[in-house]
């Protein structure tokens, strides 16, 4: 398959040179369908092996009570199968599977397995008892795999020769094959897939146990089936273990992992029981022999430690000695003695040591086999006290060990340092030596090129001299490594160093003057050939500046004064190199002391001549531009003269035309070519201003062509007032015209539209009822709308007629025309206006008789309903009945608000004087007399209501507050059983808590009973007696709470301040818990407003807290004085209160400290944060800006791009401090340890990034957009060169040249074209040296001027 994929990459590749994004996906979806197809391949073979080995491992378990099952998913189902599975694996009774068949049957008794394996601490994730019964595989197989690991492989325990140690089942299983098999060099077991593929791990575990049944030699690596096929046969048949895999299963490339360990697993149990059964019959034989040796290796054991003890002191005393001498001889013979010590001494001892511990154990071993009572050395002879003293010994000979060591290490790298020093110090001195005698020979040359040579080698030298510093200064730092050690000989090796580091001080003054002299000569040479250079070019330009020619026509001069120009800048720029050479060189001019490279009176003249020779070239070039400036002022007057006279003469015909059009339209576009025409010569007179402006300077400056100058002055005023007057006079008579033309056009379109308008004004259909009446209102108002549209047209009309001329008017018969139009327009405006009156009147009658029945039908409707209204006994129906009445008050609005319509429409018709004016009024009255009475009727209701509403409230009211005042009373009188002292205060507390609170209530609300029974008795006079008896009532009943309270409190006395101390013991216990719930409430915010007023409330918190401090403390007095000295388990109680109290506060002050300080830096993270991404913002429209970057394809656009661009690198800079300050602030925080640090750290980290990416990106933008001006430019300059080769190129092309009548004023303007393509050649030249991208255009340049050079030579010919 993979090679499949390879080829067809390849073809992809190949075919196209790139592969296709097509290509591409298809290719990625041919390689995923592949691998998911194989995936889910191997996961059936995989599942399919694990389903048989679990099937086999599950019926050599079953077999034991005589059951099996065929197909692992469906015979575990029932979950019968499981129970006995798991009963056999445990050995434990499971309870008793259900009969029956049905799902539920099934469920329950799988249930029980799984809930069985829970109480064995089995773990079983996301499996429930549905997934068995309904044959999930995966499951199944996962439920069978946990049973394996649980009562197979979970208690498996590794023997190692360290510990016997609890590993996980896979590890330990996996341990004790690799223990095992770790003799057979061929078997490698890494895992439980791979390395049993080759069937030699398992023949290794058999024949480990039992070689007799393996002949594992014959068996090769090569031959996996048949390996494997022998182990599982062996297996079976002699050791009697199931066969649970076949060959095929593990000869794969990926063994299933958990079937192999199913199967290895019973290997193990096979032959760790063997092996117990081997090593239970060895333990009784040893017994007897162990009992008669036992005392006498005891003594044996004393004597052997007395020996080894006396030893092990005497050699650390010798050990312990650090007096070494001080040569490397002596130190040598010390560590050769040691050796000898830790080679012949010690090794013998030690194995003592390892005897000794080895009889010990021995004895003890052997008394204990005996049960014997284990024998004990006496003090000091234990094996601990052995091993204390031989780690004495072992630190004692390390510590001697390292201190001769380092010893012959000291001598040794002194010896080496001593004799380095001796033999590099020498060589020092004399390359030092050497070095001086070089550098004091001073062999320059006399000329440039001698001096330059003579300075590379000398920066040779130096280049040498400096890289021996490192090699001096290592020397040096050996002497005085030797110093600090106290090197014997340390006097001479110092005297040698003191002499080398003379010789190098006095290498390098002699390099530095050197290099001074050397520095002064090459100056000067240069100063000298520089100003040879420039008196050659000075030369050249003073033969181009004395030239007489000042051009004979216009573009001529121009061309001139361009050369000149670049003349004149490079002169400027000469400049700065003249003052810089002559500067350079009046250094070497002046006298005093010091080296002279040459002498000084030579150096002053050079200078001399060379600044009198540039000023003498910059007079030249200004009197030369002086006399080109007035021939092209003289040339330019009369090209732009010539150029307005001609264009003067080209109108004047049209000017003169009397033609105004047949029509309106043929009017108006004579008048715009017209105005047209007008807005040209304003632009040509302001031209001609500035030519006759500039001519007149001329005369006045003195020019030499004054009286040409003031001739055409004169000829081109002349011209131009005649034009101005010819347009003025054309003007008025289109204009004239136009008008004219266009109110004929108007009254036209006018007389039509009256005719069809005329006949709807005075239409006299009002409609027949209020929707026709609408409709029709509707229409004239849109009708009456336009008719009054047109009025304004009209007097536009009468206006334009005025200014019409008259003999005009009479000629055409206008003015008749349109005062007939207005005539009929009145006509029509006034029909239409008492038609407008007329429809509105219809439609308010039609409106009011509308209104007024519906008003009737509601009045008759609600009126029946109030008149059959009975007023209700019990207080259900007075609410039902009131919420009604309220339902009612918005119906009565609207009727009210339709009645006042009604009446605004009749009042309005009786005004006007309607037709039928009494039966409008007879209408209004009769609606409103009928709205008065019902709304009397209404108030009669609704007092009748609410007073029998208020009367019943007041019973309830009356009888609640009485039953409210007597279970007061009675809680109160239940007091009076309660002592005196603090359990008595504690339970009246309980018991009276709120009934302070609960009195005022009382006492209010017996006020407005008062006041409402005193408005009731007046209300119902009749029942004044009851409501006065039920008042009375309640306040008797108040009278005596207040009397059984007031003794309650006598009879307390001091009882009541304690009680008061524990009211507010409870109240700032609430308090202080409501503080703590507020500060642990507060969440933290995201913006930093939020958070500044987070903050604000916890510093009110604060003020708070300060504020309770003094009833804090005097709460803490108080109790200290009410639980001294008590004993009872109330005053205990109230003690750890107080104590709970104490613990609460310092709790509060911790928490609001803790909080603050979150608060704070999570609020200076917010505004952090905050900033951060306005600075991101702010990057981000930066990289917008800078991704749309593109290059302008003409020079303006380009350089207004530059432009901007440097506008938006100012705003870069602007912003730029903002960007840094968010970053000074965030590494702030960081230094503060704020809690948000990394995060911190990232967006700066990401700020920064793009901040430098976005600088660098602008600075390569912008220099991307000079490089596309100057680019630009050039471009430009060859269009302007190719605009002037097309023009030329028509002359080129006049082959008329050979008709001799002309011949000589064609040879004249040939003589002028030669000279103009002469001076555009260095145009074309200079383009030429810019260019390096524009080949093609440039290309065809050349080739039309190089047509034109031969255009000349036939000519000449």
């Amino acid at each position: 398959m993979m090679a499949d994929e390879d080829s067809y990459s390849t073809r992809s590749t190949s075919s196209h040179g790139t592969p296709s994004p097509s290509h591409n996906h298809a290719l990625q979806q041919y390689i995923y369908s592949q691998l998911d197809g194989r995936f889910k391949q191997l996961q059936d073979e995989r599942e399919e092996v694990q389903k048989k080995t679990f099937t086999k491992w599950v019926n050599s378990h079953l077999q034991r009570v005589t059951c099996r099952i065929l197909d692992l998913y469906m015979d575990l189902r029932d979950g019968r199968m499981l129970i006995k599975l798991l009963e056999v694996l445990c050995g434990e009774a499971l309870p008793k599977p259900t009969r029956g068949k049905m799902r539920i049957h099934s469920l329950e008794n799988v249930d029980k397995t799984l809930q069985f394996l829970k109480d064995q601490k089995v773990h079983l994730e996301n499996m429930g008892s549905h997934d068995i019964v309904d044959g999930n595989h995966r499951l199944t197989l996962g439920l069978i795999w946990t049973i394996i690991l649980r009562f197979q492989i979970q208690d498996i325990s590794i023997e190692t020769e360290d510990n016997t140690e609890k590993k996980s089942a896979k590890d330990a299983l996996l341990l004790w094959c690799q223990m095992k098999t770790k003799e057979y060099s061929n078997v490698r077991i890494k895992n439980f897939t791979t390395s049993w593929r080759d069937g030699l791990a398992f023949n290794a575990l058999i024949h480990k146990h039992r070689p007799d049944l393996i002949d594992f030699d014959n068996l090769k690596k090569s031959t996996p089936e048949k390996n494997l096929q022998n182990a599982f046969s062996v297996a079976e048949q002699d050791l009697g273990l199931t066969k649970l895999l076949d060959p095929e299963d593990v000869n794969l490339e990926q063994p299933d992992e958990k079937s192999v360990m199913t199967y290895v697993v019973t290997y193990y149990h096979y032959f760790n029981k063997m092996k117990a059964l081997a090593v239970e019959g060895k333990r009784i034989g040893k017994v007897l022999d162990n009992a008669i040796e036992a005392e006498k290796m005891a003594n044996e054991y004393d004597s052997l430690a007395s020996d080894l003890l006396l030893w092990i002191d005497h050699t650390i005393s010798s050990l312990n000695g650090r007096e070494f001498p001080n040569s490397l001889g002596g130190v040598q013979q010390l560590l050769q003695a040691f050796s000898m010590y830790r080679t012949t001494e010690k090794p013998p001892n030690f194995i003592k040591k390892g005897d000794l511990e080895v009889l010990l154990f021995t004895i003890q071993s052997k008394m204990r086999a005996n049960n014997q009572k284990v024998f004990t050395p006496r003090d000091g002879k234990l094996v601990g006290d052995i091993n204390r003293a031989w780690e004495d010994l072992e630190r004692a000979e390390h510590e001697r060990e390292l201190a001769l060591r380092n010893e012959l290490i000291r001598q040794e790298k002194l010896e080496q340092l001593a004799h380095r020093f001796g033999r590099k110090a020498a060589l020092r001195e004399t390359w030092l030596s050497e070095n001086q005698r070089l550098i004091a020979q001073d062999n320059f040359g006399h000329d440039l090129a001698a001096v330059e040579a003579a300075d590379k080698k000398h920066e040779a030298i130096e280049t040498d001299i400096a890289a021996y510093r490192e090699r001096v200064q290592a020397v040096v730092a050996v002497a005085s490594e030797l110093e600090s050690e106290q090197y014997h000989d340390v006097a001479q090796v110092l005297e040698q160093r003191d002499n080398m580091q003379n010789l190098w001080e006095v290498l390098q003054e002699l390099l530095a003057a050197r290099r001074q002299r050397l520095e002064q000569h090459l100056a000067l040479q240069r100063a000298f050939q520089e100003m040879l250079y420039i008196m050659s070019w000075m030369d050249e330009m003073k033969g181009r500046l004395q030239s007489q020619d000042y051009g004979k026509h216009l573009l001529d001069v121009e061309d001139l004064l361009q050369k000149h120009s670049l003349l004149e800048a490079d002169i400027t720029i000469q400049a700065e190199p003249v003052k810089t050479v002559c500067a350079a060189a009046s250094k070497f001019s002046e006298n005093g002391e010091g080296y002279k490279p040459c002498e000084p009176n030579e150096v002053q003249e050079h200078v001399t001549l060379l600044e009198d020779e540039y000023r003498e070239l910059g007079d030249l070039a200004i009197a030369r531009r002086a006399r080109l400036e007035d021939s092209r002022r003289l040339h330019q007057f009369l090209w732009d003269t010539a150029e307005v006279e001609v264009w003067a003469r080209e109108v004047e015909p049209l000017l003169a035309s009397e033609d105004i059009g047949r029509d309106l339209t043929g009017a108006q576009r004579l008048l715009t070519r017209h105005e047209a025409f007008e807005d040209e010569m304003i632009g040509r007179h302001n031209r001609l201003h500035q030519v006759t402006a500039e001519g007149q300077r001329l005369v006045d400056d003195g020019h030499f062509g004054a009286p040409q100058i003031e001739k055409r002055l004169a000829d081109i005023a002349q011209c131009w007032a005649a034009l101005e007057k010819l347009a003025s006079k054309r003007k008025q008579l289109l204009e004239k015209a136009v008008g004219l033309y266009t109110v004929q056009a108007d009254a036209d379109d006018l007389v039509g539209w009256l005719s069809a308008v005329s006949c709807l004004a005075s239409s006299e259909d009002f409609g027949h009822d209020e929707a026709s009446a609408r409709a029709l209102d509707k229409k004239h108002k849109e009708l009456h709308e336009e008719v009054e549209s047109y009025r304004p047209a009209l007097s536009t009309m009468n206006e334009q007629l005025q200014a019409v001329p008259p003999e005009i008017l009479e000629e055409t018969g206008v003015a008749q025309h349109v005062q007939d139009l207005d005539v009929q327009f009145n006509t029509v405006a006034g029909h239409a206006a008492a038609r407008r009156k007329r429809l509105d009147d219809t439609l308010a009658l039609y409106t009011m008789f509308s209104e007024a029945e519906a008003c009737d039908l509601w009045i008759d409707e609600k009126g029946k309903w109030l008149h059959s209204l009975q007023i209700p006994d019990t207080l259900e129906d007075l609410e039902v009945m009131q919420h009604r009445f309220e339902t009612l008050e918005p119906e009565m609005n609207g009727i009210a608000s339709r009645i006042g319509i009604v009446n605004d429409l009749a009042n309005r018709l009786l005004q006007d004087e309607h037709p039928s004016e009494a039966e409008i009024k007879c209408k209004s009255d009769n609606l409103n007399s009928r709205w008065k009475d019902f709304c009397d009727m209404l108030e009669k209701k609704k007092d009748g209501l609410h007073s029998t509403l208020r009367l019943k409230n007041f019973k309830l009211d009356s009888h609640e507050t009485k039953m409210w005042i007597k279970d007061k009373t009675r809680v109160i009188e239940s007091t009076q059983d309660l002592g005196n002292d603090l359990a008595g205060v504690m339970a009246l507390q309980r018991k009276l808590s709120g009934m302070e609170r609960d009195l005022s209530a009382i006492e209010s609300k017996l006020s407005d009973l008062q006041a409402e029974a005193e408005g009731l008795a007046m209300k119902h006079p009749d029942q004044a007696a009851e409501i006065i008896a039920q008042l009375e009532d309640i306040q008797e009943a108040w009278a005596e709470l207040k009397e059984t309270l007031r003794n309650r409190e006598e009879s307390l006395g001091e009882a009541t301040k304690l009680q008061k101390f524990l009211q507010d013991v409870d109240d700032f216990q609430a308090w202080l818990s409501k503080t703590q719930r507020d500060i642990a409430s507060e969440d933290l915010q995201v913006s930093p407003d939020e958070m500044e007023m987070l903050l604000r409330q916890h510093e009110a918190i604060k003020n708070e807290i300060d504020n309770s401090q003094d009833d804090f403390h005097h709460i803490q007095d108080m109790g200290k004085v009410v639980t001294q000295d008590q004993t009872d388990p109330q005053y205990m109680f109230l003690q750890q209160r107080l104590q709970a109290l104490d613990s609460g506060w310092d709790d509060l002050n911790k928490m609001w400290d803790n909080q603050h300080r979150m608060l704070s830096q999570t609020h200076a993270y917010t505004s952090f944060i905050h900033d951060a991404h306005q600075a991101e913002g702010i990057l981000s429209n930066q990289e917008y800006v800078l991704g749309r970057v593109e290059m302008p394809k003409t020079l303006e656009v380009a350089e207004v791009a530059i432009k901007k661009h440097e506008g938006f690198l100012k705003t870069m800079d602007t912003n730029e401090e903002k960007i840094i300050s968010v970053m000074d602030s965030g590494r702030t925080l960081i230094a503060e340890q704020n809690p948000n640090s990394n995060k911190i750290q990232e967006t700066i980290d990401s700020i920064d990034e793009r901040h430098t990416r976005n600088r660098a990106a602008a600075k390569d933008a912008l220099t991307q957009f000079k490089d596309n001006k100057t680019l630009q430019t050039f471009l430009q300059h060859c269009q302007d060169l190719k605009l002037w080769i097309d023009e030329k190129m028509l002359t080129a092309q006049d082959m008329s040249y050979d008709e001799a009548r002309d011949l000589h004023s064609k040879w004249q303007k040939h003589q002028a074209f030669t000279a103009e393509m002469s001076s555009n050649k260095e145009w074309l030249d200079k383009v030429d040296d810019v260019s390096s991208e524009s080949n093609l255009e440039l290309f065809k340049i050349l080739k039309i001027f190089c047509f034109l050079i031969n255009y000349h030579g036939i000519t000449t010919l």
